[in-house]
């Protein structure tokens, strides 16, 4: 099975992965206002901002970690049984590492 479709567009969610992380960096930089009640809030946000930024890692890490298979040679290969994760699966989740059984 060929993967050039499939790595194409894992390297376009990874850039847009890393733009979004790019904002929340930028984001999380910015100054606090010096009202308490505004900073409180803003305090709050950055909670939110922060869950979304450990989930964009977590995202950037399993799609490069599915280009690193690709260009190993071991991407749509399960890693639990061995064998083919199966084109369907691997096109709705391109960054599966098990099979639809393995995954249960």
């Amino acid at each position: 099975m060929a993967f050039e479709e499939i790595e194409r567009e894992l390297r376009e969610r990874l850039a847009e992965l890393q733009r979004r992380m790019a904002s929340i960096k930028h984001d999380a930089s910015r100054e606090y206002p010096t009202d308490s009640a505004e900073q409180a809030q803003e305090r709050e946000n950055d909670e939110v901002v922060d869950a979304i930024g450990h989930e964009t890692a977590h995202a950037i890490r399993e799609v490069t970690a599915a280009l690193e298979r690709i260009g190993d040679g071991s991407y749509g290969i399960c890693e639990s049984c061995g064998e083919s994760i199966g084109e369907g699966r691997l096109r709705v989740l391109p960054q599966a590492t098990r099979c639809v059984n393995c995954a249960e």
